[in-house]
């Protein structure tokens, strides 16, 4: 596999818990157990962290990561990925990836395999990952994206809404009933070339994006082939609301 970089986009001001990376996991900021994590991964040639907010930054060197400033004002963390590649200077063929800074208990194995299925797919200009939904909470949750594939695993499209949507037996809610290898849940982290970046901010948002606010969208608007290859190992915990960080550390302390 092609060696690849990992760039771990962080802001402070979040919508639904300001401050969480910097939030507290066991004596470290969230950030750092995500940065450690990727420090793990086989094949990584560096791991930066691009932040707008200077207390993220100070957190960062104080553990000793490398840190890239970017501007305030990107609305997605593609978007602060790209103005960091080109800061950073990193050849057009780099294969990058995205790993949220809300993510503390990541796999390295994961960051790994989104890296690999860019590699081994030629024909995409990103990849993602994906995962089957296993319970009708989890398929008619707004909060959870969930994708459609062709046959080949590239991405048709992705929604917050239940999709395909079962005309003969929706909105039927019982578990019982979803059958397997139907529907997958979008797991949040991307690969891409870095010239798949430049192309990517100078593209406007697009209508479905803002709708259903899912930067994603504008990539498959603007004609990009997404390989969505099915996570290899189950995804962990992401942080969005202090209730998810108690989850967290719920996890922790019982592996103790």
């Amino acid at each position: 596999m092609e060696a690849f970089r990992i760039i771990i986009p962080a802001r402070y001001e979040s919508t639904r818990f300001p401050g969480k990376a910097l939030a507290d996991i066991n004596g470290k900021p969230m950030i750092q157990h995500v940065y450690e994590r990727a420090l793990e991964c086989k094949g990584a040639a560096s791991v930066v962290i691009a932040t707008d907010d200077k207390r993220i930054e100070q957190a960062a060197k104080k553990f000793g990561a490398e840190v890239c400033m970017t501007s305030d004002q990107h609305q997605t963390g593609t978007d602060r990925l790209a103005e960091a590649v080109s800061s950073l200077r990193y050849a057009d063929n780099d294969i990058v990836v995205n790993v949220q800074g809300d993510e503390p208990l990541i796999s390295p194995s994961i960051i790994e395999q989104v890296a690999f299925e860019l590699s081994e797919h030629p024909s995409a200009e990103v990849a993602t990952l994906c995962a089957p939904i296993e319970t009708a909470e989890q398929l008619f949750a707004s909060n959870i994206a969930k994708i459609i594939l062709d046959k080949n695993n590239f991405a048709l499209y992705f929604s917050r809404a239940p999709i395909p949507w079962d005309r003969d037996n929706f909105p039927l809610k019982d578990d019982a009933y979803l059958p397997p290898h139907i529907y997958f849940k979008h797991v949040g982290i991307y690969s891409y070339r870095v010239k798949f970046l430049k192309k990517f901010i100078v593209w406007r948002p697009c209508i479905i994006e803002s709708l259903e606010k899912l930067e994603q969208l504008r990539m498959i608007y603007y004609g990009a082939k997404i390989y969505a290859g099915v996570a290899k190992v189950q995804t962990a915990i992401g942080v969005d609301t202090p209730e998810d960080l108690e989850k967290v550390l719920e996890f922790l302390s019982e592996l103790r």
